[in-house]
C-alpha cells in the first residue's frame, strides 16, 4: 500500500522579509503583508507550484499584544480577513490543496514564561479561531514552547469547530524537551485530552527532531516534523519586541540538506514534513522530488 505523506509548506515570515528588502520590524510577516498586498498570495503560490499541499495563513504573528504596541489594534480583523482571502486565492488559482490557519505563539516566540495565564489565552486563541475557522481545513497551532501553552492552544483553538494539529518547538540541543524543559513525553496526555488530531515538532533545529519523533511515536496520533535554518535563537531576539535581523540564517542548509533531514523523519514514520523559517520553495521541492523517487503519494 502506497505511503501517503502530507506536505507542508515552508517559512512565511522569513520569506516574505527577504523579498520585500525591508528592513525586519517588530510586527514581521504582518508588517510586510501590509505594505506589500499580494505578496503573501505569491509566496503561498510558489509553495504549491513546489508540491505543497497545505498553505499555512501568515496569521502567526496577528496578535493584539503586539498590534497594540504599534497602535494598529482596530486592524485585527481587517488583517486576518486579508492573510486568509491570499491563502484562498492562492489555493484557488492552483487548483487544488488545503489551509491550515495558525495560531501562533502570545507575547514572543520561545519564552514560555510570558504565555498569559490560562483563561486570557484561551480567550485569545478562540478569538483567532472564530475568525479563521470559516476559511480553513485546520488549525495549526505553532511554536509552542510548554505544556500550560499546549494546553491553553488546545482549547483556544477547539472553539472554531475545525481538527486542531499541535506543533511544539523543542529544546535545539534536546529534542526530548520543549522550550520550556519539561518532557516531550508530557504532551501525550495533553493532546489527549484536548482532542488534538496530530502532533507536530516546529522551528527547532533539524538535528533536534529525530528525538521529538521518537516520542510521539507512542501518542497514537499522525505526527511530524518541519524545522526551522536558524543557526541558533540568540540571546537578542528572546529580548522584548525582537526583530529577526537578530538571528542568522544557516549557509549549509541548503535544500538537499535540509531534504535529507525530511526524509529521515518520513523513515522514522512522520506522515506530515515541511519546513519553517529560513527554509523556501527550493526546499519544499526538494522534499517532494525525493518523496516522488521514494513511491510516496503526496496528499
Amino acid at each position: 500500500m502506497t505511503r501517503e505523506i502530507t506536505l507542508l509548506d515552508g517559512g512565511m515570515g522569513q520569506e516574505l522579509v527577504a523579498r520585500s528588502g525591508d528592513r525586519p520590524t517588530p510586527l514581521w510577516a504582518t508588517q510586510v503583508m501590509m505594505d506589500h498586498p499580494g505578496l503573501v498570495r505569491a509566496v503561498h503560490a510558489d509553495y504549491f507550484a513546489a508540491g505543497a499541499t497545505v498553505a499555512t495563513t501568515n496569521t502567526y504573528a496577528i496578535h493584539h499584544d503586539r498590534l497594540l504596541k504599534a497602535g494598529i489594534d482596530d486592524r485585527f480583523e481587517a488583517l486576518h480577513a486579508q492573510a486568509l482571502a491570499e491563502a484562498r486565492a492562492a489555493r484557488d488559482a492552483h487548483g487544488s490543496g488545503r489551509i491550515a490557519g495558525s495560531l501562533g505563539p502570545l507575547v514572543a516566540s520561545y519564552r514560555p514564561e510570558t504565555h498569559p495565564p490560562h483563561a486570557e489565552a484561551v480567550a485569545k486563541y478562540a478569538e483567532i479561531a472564530r475568525l479563521l475557522a470559516p476559511g480553513v481545513d485546520f488549525f495549526l497551532c505553532e511554536t509552542v514552547a510548554s505544556l500550560a501553552h499546549a494546553r491553553a492552544v488546545l482549547e483556544g483553538a477547539g472553539a472554531g469547530g475545525r481538527p486542531v494539529w499541535l506543533s511544539v518547538t523543542v529544546d535545539d540541543e534536546d529534542g526530548s524537551r520543549l522550550r520550556s524543559g519539561e518532557p516531550v513525553a508530557a504532551l501525550g496526555a495533553v493532546a489527549a485530552a484536548g482532542g488534538a488530531a496530530a502532533v507536530l515538532a516546529n522551528c527547532s533545529a533539524p538535528e533536534a527532531m529525530a528525538a521529538a519523533l521518537e516520542t510521539f511515536v507512542g501518542f497514537g496520533l499522525p505526527y511530524g516534523a518541519y524545522a526551522n535554518g536558524f543557526t541558533q535563537i540568540t540571546k537578542a531576539f528572546l529580548k522584548d519586541s525582537p526583530t529577526v535581523d537578530a538571528l542568522a540564517a544557516r549557509p549549509e542548509m541548503t535544500p538537499a540538506l535540509y531534504a535529507d533531514f525530511a526524509m529521515r523523519w518520513v523513515d522514522a514514520g512522520a506522515t506530515i514534513v515541511g519546513g519553517c523559517c529560513e527554509t523556501g520553495p527550493a526546499h519544499i521541492a526538494e522534499i517532494a522530488s525525493r518523496l516522488r523517487a521514494g513511491g510516496y503519494l503526496i496528499v
